[in-house]
């Protein structure tokens, strides 16, 4: 958010000398200039209305912020440049640019306003983030004038600078020779999406000082646990450096998760532990060392779809005073913004300044902070070419021949808010999607509300109807039960409806499609939950864990889930920087609790163990031999396979034969991939249900491996069934059995 109340700011002192520079880079760079001079080349692009920009260098000395501005003399290709001898790292610094205030037209120029820059690798917000609103001062336009239906047309010209974030120049100094990247094949991943703050807030073997930071995430304490359960990913909601919002500010909230950026290629500062004039970026390339370390990737969930500028009546911290006509989508009336975002805004990202400072960002991340990979929020928004979805778009068709881009993990929230934005099973090859359809489906067949089970078998086996075209693979589908917005996994079997009332905005924010379904009760009761729909929420726990781990696709968990953490029933916490949205660590020691951390890490090291649950290729469904044995087969109760009717009949029940015989594709050395089969039986039913173990040519007998009506799973392995016989199902449980002969 806009930054703090500096100390008593001097009157702007006049430059340094400004040498002509260079016009790439974008950004501050520094570096030795001719004769051998160190300093920093500044350059900005600023488009065609742009008539002159001013470079702003701030120096606090005795508790006053003296401001320096120097013209910058050169412009190229509508960049700006100069070179500043003397300017090292450290320097705080922002632009003024001026041009002429005309919003009826989209321009909204205002050199008042100290503007971030776009290329800014540090961000130094200040020491202190506790405004009650944002001050008036970093609107471009009058923000209380009384007529409000043009307020944004009135040019607001008091000062921005003592209010605003400054952009720090940063030392390159790391060549990353010593990290050896995981490079996770997508079949073998398991993703876990978590908050670099919620993770490590209440973390008892992280030091307090470092809690709720990127060295906390860094901490052994915190690797320990990813290690042992056995992820091998963790997507970290946003780090770009993000704003607070003016209505949470009043509201006395702060934006938690960070969906609001403004600084593309700076760590959020408020996550350093060791300062933020720059050491922000050293602490982010250690923890992404730490972990990698480990084996584990780091994938960035990244907001290039709108910026923390909001819409016309928002505030002006950087791409609206630089270029508004230049960077977002305008509607006719260019006083106003296309918004397919909610945001208030849409990045016009089919424009070429835009695609490169989106580009620029996203290799920056990888080949100087060491990322493995992002998820882009709103992807749709993204691929708009005019003003449609398109996936011939200059933003997809840029990423596809990137020689850095099109070789990291790209995961794409396959929509936005706009019309045609749903975009489910449309993105080309190189991408992964998240995959709704396979979160409805699972919720839905858990609660009893599927039809049938024609849905549910798509989603088990990789979504064939969705990513089987254009050379897709299975692991184009990132399957999930819940994310980051929504209940989580135990609010999910705990509550019916959403409790956002901590939102101050009176229940009306956050989805009614929850899908959820509470076993009897709503919410936790005080005084402890009845037992009986204590442990049937427990076992749905297990149950939709189960389903998800056992899926063709790419496995994503939620911090948390895998040790029950609840949120009260709030399925919005974007604005809950407090033990509503931060993990809460004694689950993992709660015998209550524990059980569910155990099955989690079980099941993840046998989808590591077992190559036929994690599958490079969709299954063919046809016999793969003489002996008539497929791939993958369908059963009923009945022990037989399932027929066109059966497909269409109502049931809460199936049965999922995953044959290990023969598994497309080869190992690294060019042997065949055989593995152990598998027999999955789902049943979502309130009473148990007779099941007939399908006999030859599947199986001679089967071995009982997971049982999600068992508390303890050391209960279940080992015990045997003979092929054509009945087993026992028990009401609302997974089992899996391991097919021997």
């Amino acid at each position: 958010m806009p930054g703090h109340r500096e100390a008593r700011a001097a009157l702007p002192a006049a430059g340094p000398p400004v040498w002509p520079g260079a016009p790439a880079p974008l950004g501050a760079r520094f570096r030795v200039g001719p004769d051998g001079v160190a300093g920093t080349n500044f350059a900005l692009w600023a488009g065609g209305g742009a008539e002159a920009v001013e470079l702003c260098l701030f120096e606090e000395r005795g508790g006053e912020v003296t401001e320096t501005r120097c013209a910058l003399p050169e412009q190229t290709h509508e960049i700006w440049h100069g070179f500043v001898p003397g300017v090292r790292p450290g320097q705080r610094y922002g632009f003024r640019v001026h041009g002429r205030w005309d919003p009826w037209t989209g321009a909204r120029y205002n050199p008042a306003k100290l503007l971030l820059d776009p290329y800014a690798r540090a961000v130094d917000a200040g020491p202190g983030r506790d405004y009650g609103a944002l001050p008036p001062e970093v609107y471009g336009h009058v923000r209380d004038w009384p007529q409000q239906y043009i307020a944004d047309t009135v040019r607001d010209d008091r000062d921005s600078a003592p209010h605003v974030p400054k952009a720090v120049v940063v030392q390159d100094d790391d060549d990353w020779a010593d990290d050896v990247r995981p490079k996770t094949p997508w079949a073998d991943s398991v993703i876990y999406e978590l908050h670099v703050r919620g993770f490590t807030m209440r973390h008892p073997g992280i030091p307090e000082e470092l809690r709720g930071t990127y060295a906390g995430l860094a901490h052994p304490a915190a690797v320990e646990h990813l290690v042992r359960l056995g992820v091998t990913a963790v997507e970290l909601l946003p780090v770009h450096q993000f704003a607070h919002e003016d209505h949470l500010l009043r509201r006395g909230l702060r934006n938690y998760w960070g969906y609001n950026s403004i600084g593309y290629f700076a760590p959020h500062a408020a996550y350093s532990s060791s300062g933020t004039a720059g050491q922000q970026v050293g602490e982010f390339k250690r923890m992404v060392r730490a972990l990698h370390a480990a084996g584990i990737e780091v994938i960035l969930d990244v907001v290039y779809n709108h910026t923390a500028e909001s819409g016309e009546l928002g505030p002006t911290l950087s791409l609206r005073g630089i270029d508004n006509r230049g960077y977002y989508r305008l509607q006719s009336d260019q006083r106003r913004y296309n918004d397919y975002t909610g945001c208030g805004n849409t990045l016009h990202a089919g424009r070429p300044h835009v695609l490169r400072l989106i580009t620029d960002s996203l290799r920056y991340w990888v080949t100087e902070m060491g990322v493995d990979g992002f998820r882009f929020d709103l992807a749709a928004a993204l691929a708009r070419s005019m003003h449609d979805v398109d996936m011939l778009s200059p933003f997809l068709a840029v990423i596809a021949q990137d020689p850095v881009l099109r070789r990291v993990k790209l995961i794409a929230e396959p929509w936005d808010v706009g019309s045609g934005g749903y975009q489910v099973g449309a993105f080309p090859p190189l991408w992964t999607e998240w995959n709704d359809r396979y979160r409805d489906a699972v919720r839905d067949f858990w609660r009893g509300a599927l039809p049938d089970v024609r849905d549910l078998g798509y989603r088990l086996s990789g979504s064939s109807d969705l990513y089987a075209w254009g050379g897709r693979r299975p692991y184009a589908s990132v399957n999930f039960v819940t994310a980051h917005d929504g209940f989580t996994l135990r609010d999910l079997v705990s509550y019916e409806r959403k409790h956002n009332e901590a939102n101050g905005e009176e229940n009306r924010d956050g989805t009614n499609d929850n899908r959820s379904w509470n076993c009897g009760a709503e919410g936790e009761d005080p005084a402890g939950t009845e037992p009986r729909v204590a442990a049937l929420r427990r076992r749905q726990l297990r149950n939709l864990l189960t389903s998800l781990l056992l899926s063709t696709g790419v496995p994503m968990l939620v911090a948390g889930d895998e040790m029950g953490r609840t949120q009260g029933g709030n399925n919005n916490a974007y604005c809950q920087d407090n033990e509503i949205g931060w993990v809460d660590w004694s689950l993992a020691e709660d015998p209550q609790w524990r059980p569910l951390l155990e099955l989690t890490t079980r099941l993840i090291a046998l989808r590591h163990a077992h190559p036929v649950l994690r599958r490079r290729a969709f299954y063919s469904g046809r016999p793969q031999g003489a002996d008539g044995l497929r791939d993958l087969a369908w059963f009923t109760a009945r022990g037989t396979e399932m027929t066109e009717p059966d497909w269409y009949a109502p049931a809460g029940a199936l049965g999922m034969f995953l044959s290990g015989r023969d598994i497309p594709g080869r190992d690294a050395r060019g042997e065949p991939v055989t593995d152990d089969s598998f027999l999955v039986l789902l049943h979502s039913g309130d009473r148990p249900l007779s099941w007939v173990l399908p006999g030859g040519p599947w199986a001679r007998e089967y071995e009982l491996v997971v049982d999600t009506s068992l508390e303890e799973q050391e209960r279940a392995p080992g015990t045997r069934h003979r092929a054509g016989g009945t087993l026992t199902v028990p009401a609302r449980s997974v089992l899996l059995l391991k097919a021997h002969g």
